[in-house]
């Protein structure tokens, strides 16, 4: 059989003779090869490989950490240093970057050997913008909402204050909001998110402004406010309370002592 279809190829019998014994052992590789591969071996040939680099002096023996300013650099270097094996080539440098990554203050980071044995990490870390409380916990976060790190009372920052469930989620809005109201955003002591639909914003000079719902109307009505602020000096003037939440108009309260009598607020046209 053989010898009739070697007589069919345009080749002599001892040629095809020998491809037909190439295919053979390629085809018997490729079944070694696949056997490997199910084993493990590969993986266990380089990995004894790269343990024996380590024997040969290239194993980690320090931490290099850059870009640390506020945040403290302890837990990256026992989670850098937590590793199955320090043999340098064998460093998960992708696993260490994203469990990195799950920390509050790190924006971005980079993992990186530089040999004969350190292991370099670069950090990016995120700015601090505001306090956030909510119920009572107090936590430092940056300007996009993400928390960095618990605050104590005893040891709070003068940053502006977000105060309630989610505020710190809608930070990026106030902030938008306030760079509209530039005078305002220099006076803000406190913003309540209230009702997980608007803000009411506390000054220094101890007036709660409170905003309507809806980022439009919010910017429009603050706005306005600021307008009329700078030309007639509303803030200052011992009211308790401006309500920007009609539209349209500017309700004012006034303090009163216990025991007087509720006089009704003040409308005007804002």
């Amino acid at each position: 059989m053989s010898k009739k279809i070697a007589a069919r190829l345009p080749v002599e019998e001892a040629e095809a003779n020998r491809l037909a014994t190439w295919a053979f052992g390629l085809f018997v590789l490729a079944i070694a090869v696949v056997a490997l591969i199910a084993l493990e071996v590969p993986a266990k040939l380089g990995h004894a490989a790269g343990e024996a680099i380590g024997d040969a002096g290239f194993r980690v023996r320090s931490v290099a950490v850059h870009g640390t300013r506020r945040m403290d650099p302890g837990p990256i270097y026992r989670m850098t240093l937590d590793q199955r094996t320090t043999a340098l080539p064998l460093v998960d440098v992708a696993a260490i970057r994203q469990r990195l990554l799950g920390f509050g203050w790190v924006k971005d980071a980079r993992v990186s050997r530089r040999y004969p044995d350190t292991l370099v990490v670069d950090i990016v870390e995120r700015s601090p913008a505001a306090l956030w409380q909510d119920g009572q916990r107090l936590s430092l976060i940056d300007a996009e909402g993400v928390v960095l790190d618990k605050v104590p009372v005893s040891r709070m920052p003068d940053l502006p204050l977000l105060i309630g469930q989610g505020a710190n989620l809608h930070a990026r809005f106030l902030d938008k909001l306030l760079d509209q109201a530039p005078m305002i955003k220099a006076q803000l002591v406190s913003a309540s998110w209230v009702g997980q639909r608007r803000w009411d914003l506390a000054v220094q000079t101890g007036e709660v402004i409170a905003l309507p719902e809806g980022e439009a109307a919010a910017a429009k009505a603050l706005a306005k406010f600021a307008q009329k602020d700078k030309s007639a000096g509303l803030l200052g003037r011992g009211i308790e309370r401006f309500d920007l939440r009609i539209p349209g108009k500017m309700i004012a309260r006034l303090p009163r002592e216990p025991g007087e009598p509720i006089i009704p607020e003040t409308a005007s046209e804002s």
